[in-house]
């Protein structure tokens, strides 16, 4: 699929794109897309049931790593509870035989993560499927042509949560966003204090890990709430 915006390689043009975009009102706001702590043990189920008490969520992603899949199940299997009592999506980082296994709302992949396209015949059509993008529109415009029901840019911020080797501006939301109607996700170091920008920028969703859980996350929640744009 070749890119419709080949001409605005170049930053200069690329920022006076993003200096013309206006946030689209007949987009739904902007919603909060948790990410799990790798440590979910001890009170973390407590902890998820006081956020998703706080404020709108849209989505909280079960990210684990380093556990076999029988133990990740156990994992999850209350913090999925909770989602389903508070009518949030439940999605499962990376791995595909798990969101199955456990009949998850949705599977978030990665680059290396396989194709969504084997997602899709593996889950079936009412499965959400989500695909990490990093800076790229090719990524991007792929992961829509294979059928992916949101694509992930970042990270936007600094970021303690993983390792990151690609930073995108604000501008490549606009883009999308002005473009597809599949919604796209902001990543990265996102705080109450650095996501407006990417709100203005045309995010439909914001995934935030440290933000949350790193302080008192109820608080936090409210926070996000608060910025305009966003669904509160």
């Amino acid at each position: 699929m070749s890119d419709p915006f080949d001409d605005l390689e170049d930053e200069a043009n690329l920022e006076g794109f993003a200096e013309k975009f206006v946030r689209d009102d007949r987009r739904p706001p902007c919603q909060l897309y948790l990410i799990s702590p790798l440590d979910v043990t001890g009170g973390f189920a407590d902890r998820l049931r006081r956020a998703l008490d706080a404020g709108p969520v849209a989505a909280f992603q079960f990210r684990v790593k380093h556990v076999d899949q029988h133990q990740a199940a156990k994992l999850a299997e209350p913090l999925q509870r909770i989602c389903a009592d508070a009518d949030v999506a439940f999605i499962v980082n990376d791995s595909v035989s798990l969101a199955k296994r456990i009949g998850a709302d949705g599977v978030h992949l990665g680059q290396e993560d396989g194709d969504a396209r084997e997602a899709r015949a593996i889950l079936g059509p009412n499965v959400q499927i989500g695909v990490t993008c990093h800076d790229s529109r090719h990524l991007a415009m792929e992961a829509g042509e294979a059928g992916a029901d949101y694509v992930a840019f970042g990270a936007f911020y600094p970021t303690s949560t993983k390792e990151t080797n690609h930073r995108p501006e604000p501008v490549i939301l606009s883009w999308w966003s002005a473009l597809f109607e599949i919604p796209c996700v902001a990543i990265g170091g996102i705080t109450p204090a650095n996501a407006a920008p990417l709100v203005a920028a045309g995010a439909d969703f914001l995934a935030v890990s440290g933000a949350i859980w790193g302080d008192d996350e109820a608080e936090a929640v409210r926070a996000f709430a608060a910025i305009p744009g966003m669904q509160g």
